[in-house]
């Protein structure tokens, strides 16, 4: 049983390590799909505005699809901001093990506090692990959240259903714009 477990991880590890390109028309629909998620997540908590004046930059996820049976993942394409601006494109990839099951989508927001935090994330050098949490964004949520480590996560559910006590972790690609 175990040897099996370990290569469903691999798999999945591998499965969602392989690199995407992106080329420019994919660009151009992941801003657009990120603007729209900006939108949404401001509209759902005005409270972030604190964030975005103050984090030295932000990633924006529009979409993340996370499903699970026992061995899980999940992957997600984004956009990288600096002080606003576009600053490149990344990728998250998840392999969760616990127990876990359905499906889920959800959107992300991950500020950077300061330079330091923002250039981990650009070397490849940020990745969460089990410690790491996430706040659901709604009205009022962000009021009592800080950074932890350089960084806040916010996240919006999309839809699907999913029961889970797992532990894994998120890691993060960068390709400059």
């Amino acid at each position: 049983m175990l040897p099996r477990l370990f290569a469903l991880l691999l798999l999945c590890t591998l499965a969602l390590s392989a690199q995407a390109g992106w080329d420019p028309a994919e660009k151009h629909e992941m801003r657009q799909e990120a603007a729209r998620t900006l939108a949404a997540f401001k509209r759902k908590d005005p409270s972030l505005s604190r964030f975005f004046k103050s984090a030295a930059g932000w990633a924006v996820f529009p979409t993340v699809g996370k499903a699970g049976f026992w061995l899980g993942g999940a992957y997600g394409k984004g956009v990288v901001y600096k002080r606003g601006g576009v600053a490149g494109y990344t990728t998250l990839k998840q392999v969760t093990v616990g127990f876990q099951f359905g499906g889920q989508a959800y959107s992300e927001i991950i500020f950077f506090k300061d330079r330091a935090a923002l250039r981990r994330f650009r070397q490849e050098k940020l990745e969460f692990d089990a410690q790491a949490s996430a706040v659901a964004a709604d009205k009022g949520a962000s009021l009592d959240v800080d950074y932890h480590h350089g960084v806040a996560v916010f996240t919006m559910t999309k839809g699907g259903l999913m029961a889970e006590a797992s532990v894994g972790g998120q890691h993060f690609t960068f390709d400059p714009s």
